[in-house]
């Protein structure tokens, strides 16, 4: 038989175009469609890892496509013991069999065995992640190259993924443009200093300026650079081009923290929007956060489900004051089914100052004046004890917020917003941006930035400029609330910490 592509001549002979279509027919189908079956079938063929062998017949294999295993039932009678000994928990299998109806309980479909191969195997002894021995979280961080073989991680990568699709698809309908801004960069975004050094500069023989200082003109860009800490002057750049953009990409912070919600290296979400204030960034910034929540809940409710019973069973070893109040389901569905409750700082202090937990002084930072920075303990508080939906908080003081949000009129506070959420505080930051000029210089020089390294930026505010806001969300943050998990690093497959840098 003989078939013609583009002046190539292939000729295959009858038996290799059988062999052709054989092997396409017999092409591995997935677990979660054999489970979600809606008839036996007599022949499939399914490739996967052990998740458990047991009685020497019972496999329950596992593909990553779904947190459900199938059974595969094995002839142990038929089978060599070489081959038997070989189904050992983490070895990658494939089998060749009937999809018949589940005699067991659990499942409705499994897979009688007539051909079984072992394609990688895996030596019992020393493979670390045995499902009886139920490994600690730490455990599973030191091991974050197996970590994902569990349920769990299988579960929350899932979700991620999904999420993650979910944020694209949520700004391409709405007819955002997708942009890639830098990670190296020259400009500290949040004017914080905690960012990491790029250089090619050697670390012997450094090169020194006349006052002994590190000569940046010698190094690979001719200036200081840095790993980003956002991308939102970039993007600012770009929506006041093309009107609504968003950026979607890693993003890197040194600061030495090693607590359960900091990451030396994370994602973040952050859309531009020219012509938006402060209340359509809100609007904005709620409609997505219930858009995406919303789409992860419809495709992921078996991952979800198995979540909520991880942590149902883990708060059962807290002590009763610790445990949460709401179930997993039920905090998601809090967020999708009530409107946020929008409320300036000011109130939010007087709130705070008037409280119980305050006046008790239960608070570890208690709230005595107006312009204190609010920590997670109050944001929860007032979501979780006082408003009882997730909340939106407005108008910070100047001094405690970035230079690039716009000064209200009365001089001391400006244009920033803040979304809080039950059980993680504040999930999103953002703000209408300073689109004045002047007064953009004028923050500029009181913080003592420099004018000369932002010039392309404060362009953009000679040449056409007009009102336009953002935010920027955290995208582990937000993962954390939709799994959740209480530890951060467990939301990301290899986590980047102080002194961690593994894998």
């Amino acid at each position: 038989m003989t078939f013609q592509t583009n002046h190539l001549y292939l000729q295959f002979s009858h038996e290799t175009i059988f062999n052709i279509n054989y092997i396409h027919k017999m092409r591995h189908t997935k677990v979660k469609d054999l489970l979600n079956s809606t008839k036996t079938l007599h022949e499939v063929n399914a490739k996967g890892w052990v998740r458990t062998f047991r009685n020497n017949q019972f496999i329950a294999l596992n593909d990553g496509s779904t947190i459900d295993n199938i059974q595969c039932v094995v002839d142990f009678e038929n089978t060599p013991d070489e081959t038997l000994k070989r189904i050992t928990t983490g070895a990658a299998i494939s089998v060749t069999g009937t999809l018949v109806e589940s005699k067991g309980a659990g499942q409705k479909f499994e897979i009688q065995v007539a051909k079984l191969e072992i394609l990688g195997d895996s030596d019992a002894e020393k493979f670390p992640i045995q499902p009886k021995n139920k490994p600690s979280l730490d455990f599973l961080r030191e091991n974050a190259h197996l970590r994902v073989r569990t349920n769990m991680f299988g579960a929350i990568m899932r979700v991620r993924s999904v999420l993650s699709y979910a944020v694209h698809s949520y700004f391409q309908e709405k007819g955002f443009v997708y942009v890639n801004t830098p990670i190296i960069t020259g400009s500290d975004a949040e004017g914080a200093g905690e960012m990491f050094k790029v250089t090619a500069l050697p670390f012997d023989g450094t090169p020194r300026t006349e006052d002994g200082k590190v000569n940046y003109k010698e190094d690979f860009f001719g200036k200081e650079t840095n790993l980003t800490v956002s991308g939102q002057l970039e993007g600012e750049t770009f929506a006041m081009a093309l009107g609504q953009i968003y950026t979607f990409g890693p993003t890197f912070r040194a600061e030495n923290s090693n607590t359960s919600r900091h990451l030396a290296e994370f994602w973040m979400i952050e859309p531009e929007v020219a012509f938006n204030d402060l209340n359509d960034n809100m609007d904005l910034a709620e409609d997505f956060i219930q858009y995406v929540i919303k789409y992860t809940m419809d495709k992921c409710p078996e991952d979800l489900k198995f979540l909520e019973t991880r942590l149902l069973d883990e708060e059962k070893s807290k002590p009763v004051a610790e445990r949460s109040e709401m179930a997993l389901l039920d905090k998601l569905n809090f967020v999708l089914e009530n409107n946020f409750k929008r409320v300036s700082y000011t109130e939010a202090i007087d709130i705070l100052r008037e409280c119980t937990p305050n006046k008790k002084k239960k608070f570890n930072y208690i709230i005595n004046e107006w312009g204190a920075d609010l920590q997670s303990e109050h944001e929860r508080y007032l979501v979780e004890k006082h408003f009882k939906c997730p909340v939106i908080l407005f108008d910070y003081p100047a001094n405690i917020k970035a230079f690039y949000m716009r000064l209200n009129e009365d001089g001391k506070t400006v244009r920033a917003m803040d979304i809080l959420f039950p059980g993680i505080g504040e999930i999103v930051g953002g703000s209408q941006r300073e689109e004045r000029f002047d007064v953009l210089v004028e923050k500029m020089k009181a913080l003592g930035i420099d004018e000369e390294e932002l010039w392309w930026y404060l362009d953009t505010r000679k040449f056409g400029s007009a009102v336009h806001s953002g935010f920027g969300l955290g995208f582990e943050r937000l993962v954390l609330f939709v799994t959740g998990m209480t530890n951060i690093r467990d939301v990301i497959p290899f986590p980047r910490t102080p002194m961690n840098a593994e894998f």
